[in-house]
């Protein structure tokens, strides 16, 4: 079930299977009257950081104290995205929304990352909770979708946008690499953009039919499209991430030139492939 934020756009999206939607912080509540008149015993409920901050703990807790078969999906991307990136009021951590729910009585929490080896050991986290890598997302769901009872998934990744805007300004980690699509190899199936649900994976209209390529402008270099069945990806890696800055196709032949002057063309893939991409 959606809730108030950004994620409330799966509402658009009918393969998500997303429906419903409530005011803010009320989110599940409404599962509370309408579960014992449907055959559905489970639901999933998306609930924001910010929600969670502002009030969407109330309702949380209003599910584990009338008892019904419910899953929260916290979504803790750092800032309130849908209003411009704001810090959530509060500023709580992963770990302290984790002892918070824990302490509502939750039957399972797990925590779900795109880094899962950031966490340190020990009692970061409460004593039954998991980590998992977000690969395993399904999995999980899966899991908790039969435990009777109030369950938790805590989904930790910063948002994309957030990536973006951190980066201009020299505070987030910036890789000096790129994922790049060979159209001559790519068959137009769509199985990147199925994975990642990525908007940088755009349609290329070429001499052999609709195939597929990536906006270099807009990639937050996640990755996760390289992860789906297909040959036809290259990941390449640079010097310095600022040969792709906003003055891409001035800075690209000078920082190339540098990087196989410097002997550094052994990174790459495929050498040659890249210097067909790049123009030079």
């Amino acid at each position: 079930m959606a809730g108030i934020a950004c994620h409330g756009m799966a509402l658009s999206m009918p393969t998500r299977r997303t429906d419903l939607i409530s005011h803010m912080g009320a989110e599940g509540v409404n599962w509370i009257g309408q579960s014992p008149f449907t055959t559905e015993k489970h639901i999933f409920q998306n609930l924001g950081d910010g929600t969670y901050t502002h009030s969407g703990l109330l309702a949380l807790r209003a599910a584990s104290a009338a008892g019904i078969n419910i899953t929260y999906k916290i979504l803790y991307n750092e800032a309130v995205a849908m209003t411009g990136g704001q810090p959530a009021e509060g500023g709580f951590t992963v770990a302290q929304i984790a002892h918070q729910v824990w302490a509502e009585g939750v039957k399972r929490l797990a925590i779900v990352s795109d880094d899962p080896g950031k966490y340190p050991v020990g009692n970061f986290f409460p004593q039954g909770a998991t980590i998992h890598h977000r690969r395993e997302l399904e999995a999980v769901q899966r899991e908790l979708r039969d435990i009777k009872g109030l369950t938790v998934i805590i989904y930790d990744q910063t948002c994309a946008a957030e990536k973006r805007r951190r980066r201009k300004r020299g505070l987030y980690s910036d890789p000096a690499k790129r994922a790049f699509i060979n159209e001559l190899v790519c068959e137009g199936c769509g199985d990147c953009s199925q994975t990642s649900n990525c908007i940088s994976v755009q349609s290329l209209e070429t001499e052999f039919g609709r195939k597929r390529h990536i906006d270099q402008s807009n990639c937050n270099k996640d990755f996760s499209c390289v992860e789906g069945f297909c040959p036809s990806f290259r990941r390449s890696h640079f010097l310095h991430s600022l040969v792709w800055s906003r003055r891409f196709t001035r800075q690209i032949k000078p920082s190339y030139a540098l990087l196989t002057a410097a002997g550094r063309a052994r990174n790459l893939y495929n050498a040659n492939a890249v210097s067909g991409m790049l123009g030079s």
